[in-house]
């Protein structure tokens, strides 16, 4: 069976539309109808006009598609793609977090459940983090569950205190400065690019630091040939795709790959899509207090 031509049927006549994340296998970019970060999917997931939304990412961005559009059948098409940031904060931390921390504004990064951001003030993603925080006017924030993006805000901001929960994404967490250095040395003309989600002692020695979106615009606008490319596998893929002419390198030439992004093959989305399952459901109490926490970012992100 071709796959690909049998979804592209399918949406057809279903009035599909296919979201699908950078970090994403590639081969899925050939039935996506939007590709991109999570602040773009988020702002195609509150505009479409399809009547089903399927979701190639994680958990909690289907569940934030299916909060931006109640009425409309959201669908994952593996159940098992979660994330390990969004799972390293639930209800009760994050109440008992606000309680050490009382009427201080809350911003949660949208790697977090539809549980979480029920009770946050405001959602960010990497792309707009900077500019949400500083939205707020407030001399300090929480900021959950990403303990590294909470850190690069208040840095780059100097005027905000930016108390952190104590989360990360451990694919980005887990790269240390060495890297860079060993890796520069094989390749002294290659700008380093990475993504805040890593750590501070880490984006000390990048040549540039910004989100998926971000590090691929840098790549799009840069004359530089030769990059050094800190995030998931998922982005270096694309890059080396669109960019033929340049060289793209992992830290260590080793991938990091986020293993719960791989998981969305073509033939889950083509099942999916054909039985309407697994369809994503969210509280309506909790997906409406969730909706003002997104909506908030997305006025702001205009």
């Amino acid at each position: 069976m071709n796959y690909i031509s049998e979804i592209k049927k399918l949406k057809k006549e279903k009035n599909a539309v296919i979201l699908a994340h950078c970090y994403q296998n590639i081969e899925v970019d050939e039935v996506a109808d939007y590709i991109g970060d999570s602040l773009y999917l988020s702002q195609m997931a509150a505009k479409t006009d399809a009547d089903i939304i399927i979701f190639a990412g994680v958990y909690f961005m289907a569940q934030t598609a299916k909060i931006l559009n109640p009425a409309k059948k959201v669908l994952l098409p593996n159940l098992k793609a979660g994330c390990a940031m969004a799972d390293m904060i639930n209800l009760e931390q994050l109440r008992n977090f606000k309680n050490k921390y009382p009427n201080i504004p809350t911003v949660c990064y949208i790697n977090s459940t539809a549980e979480v951001k029920s009770e946050c003030d405001i959602c960010c993603t990497s792309s707009n983090a900077i500019k949400i925080v500083e939205s707020l006017k407030a001399p300090k924030v929480l900021f959950l569950p990403d303990k590294n993006l909470g850190r690069w805000v208040e840095k780059k901001l100097g005027n905000v205190e930016v108390i952190t929960y104590n989360g990360c994404c451990p694919i980005h967490d887990r790269l240390e400065p060495i890297g860079i250095k060993e890796t520069k040395a094989q390749y002294p003309n290659a700008l380093v690019l990475a993504h805040p989600e890593c750590t501070e002692e880490f984006l000390k020695l990048a040549d540039f630091v910004g989100s998926t979106t971000g590090i691929m615009n840098y790549v799009k606008n840069s004359n530089e040939k030769q990059f050094i490319v800190a995030t998931e596998k998922g982005v270096l893929d694309r890059l080396k795709r669109d960019y033929p002419n340049k060289q793209f390198y992992d830290i260590n030439n080793e991938p990091s790959i986020c293993q719960s992004m791989k998981l969305n093959t073509v033939s889950d989305i083509y099942y999916a899509l054909k039985n309407e399952s697994p369809e994503i459901t969210v509280d309506n109490e909790i997906a409406k207090k969730a909706l003002k926490c997104i909506e908030r970012m997305l006025e702001i992100s205009k």
